[in-house]
């Protein structure tokens, strides 16, 4: 359903829309991301960002298609804002997500928030288990933080606040989740109590801001300068002080040389219909594939046809996600520093074909063929500035790489 404008119009906001060209007299719409726990928090940082900046706003609850479960596109966010709403409230930004290359506009952060480990504050109350059960949200940086980690059975469940009850019920003796969902979920259910511990991720470390379209530089302008001044006066930290995280669950991240994917998919528990549907295959505990001092040789060769090939299937698999630019929209950038560094790599060439190949699609762990799998390796080795040949890659030639995936144009 669309967002339709209020038709009052006040002394304030005629002045204000003379000052910003684009916005309509009943003020500035401001949407939230359907189902997201942070959305309470999202409203009230607008409402107080507006009011101090002097601009009326309406706010929309939403402006997306909320059917589906996959992410939302760069492509769904920008009809989103021309047509439902002049600003995103409450968006996700990360060093590996975080829309560069796209042609919105985003302010400073106002919430600095993350992944964190989340289990029940009373011991006796945690399930006895003799395998480590850790629930996390699907197609959610949760569920990449949760399937590098070893011996565990994965417990997938559709939303943030299932991934928190498996906990709170047993289901599961912890979780992976966005932190702002264990506040949400507090704040409904104040008999329960959790612990809280940071995760050792690049995926877990994200800020939320407001996202605008292209036409709206001027009204971000005046968004940066009101959360300035919150900043300043206190306002924001006031505003946000329920939704940081707690000194336990601010965990040092991981040094990039110690990071890697794994070579293979965690156990996956089916909790739900959906969840039964994305877990078809016969899974195996994989391991971490680390880049060190003593790794190199030259990047396995790849062809012109399979790059191509790559493209397709990524556009038709992997982009609405990772983004049409590999630039990160729900998931991370699969171009750039964050990935493929220029040196001192993080990965190996092995190491995310090995991750890739059973971990991805999230809604299809595994669902390629392995001839596809290496054509979406070319297709990601030609688009971080590796150098096509005549010989094919293959599957076998692919996972044994332990090169560095450091990009270049020299390979």
């Amino acid at each position: 359903m669309k967002i339709r404008l209020n038709s009052l119009v006040t002394c304030l906001l005629m002045t204000c829309s003379a000052v910003l060209p684009g916005i309509a007299t009943a003020g500035v719409r401001v949407c939230t991301f359907p189902g997201s726990p942070s959305t309470a928090l999202d409203q009230a940082v607008t409402r107080e960002a507006f009011k101090t900046a002097g601009i009326a706003v309406s706010l929309a609850p939403g402006g997306f298609d909320g059917s589906d479960d996959d992410g939302i596109s760069l492509k769904e966010l920008g009809r989103a804002l021309g047509h439902s709403c002049d600003v995103i409230a409450g968006f996700p930004r990360s060093s590996v997500a975080d829309g560069t290359g796209s042609k919105l506009l985003f302010s400073q952060s106002y919430l600095r928030s993350g992944y964190v480990s989340v289990s029940v504050k009373d011991p006796s109350a945690k399930p006895a288990a003799a395998t480590d059960i850790v629930a996390a949200t699907y197609a959610s940086p949760a569920q990449l933080i949760a399937v590098q980690q070893h011996d565990i059975t994965l417990d997938l469940e559709n939303t943030p606040e299932l991934t928190v009850e498996a906990v709170a019920k047993g289901h599961a003796q912890r979780a992976i989740v966005w932190y702002p969902a264990v506040v949400a979920y507090s704040l409904a259910h104040p008999q329960r109590h959790f612990e809280v511990a940071g995760t050792a991720s690049p995926y877990a470390d994200w800020q939320l801001v407001f996202a605008f379209g292209p036409a709206h530089a001027a009204l971000q302008q005046r968004i940066d300068a009101a959360l300035a001044k919150m900043t300043a006066n206190g306002k924001l930290a006031a505003l946000t002080l329920q939704w940081a995280m707690p000194d336990t669950a601010q965990a040092a991240q991981p040094a990039t040389d110690r990071f890697a994917y794994m070579d293979g998919p965690v156990r996956v528990a089916a909790s739900s219909d959906m969840a039964q549907a994305r877990a078809r295959l016969p899974i195996r505990a994989g391991n971490f594939i680390r880049v060190d001092a003593t790794m190199g040789g030259d990047p396995p060769a790849f062809s012109r046809g399979q790059v191509a090939h790559g493209k397709t299937l990524y556009a038709g698999s992997c982009a609405k996600c990772h983004g049409a630019q590999l630039q990160g929209v729900n998931a991370p950038a699969l171009r750039g520093p964050a990935f493929a560094p220029a040196a001192n790599a993080h990965l190996t060439i092995g190491g995310v074909f090995g991750y890739m190949a059973s971990n991805m699609p999230a809604d299809r762990p595994g669902k390629l063929k392995p001839d596809d799998y290496a054509d979406l390796m070319a297709f990601l080795l030609n688009s971080n500035g590796y150098s096509a040949s005549t010989t094919k890659l293959t599957a076998d030639s692919a996972k044994a790489s332990s090169t560095p995936l450091n990009a270049g144009t020299s390979h």
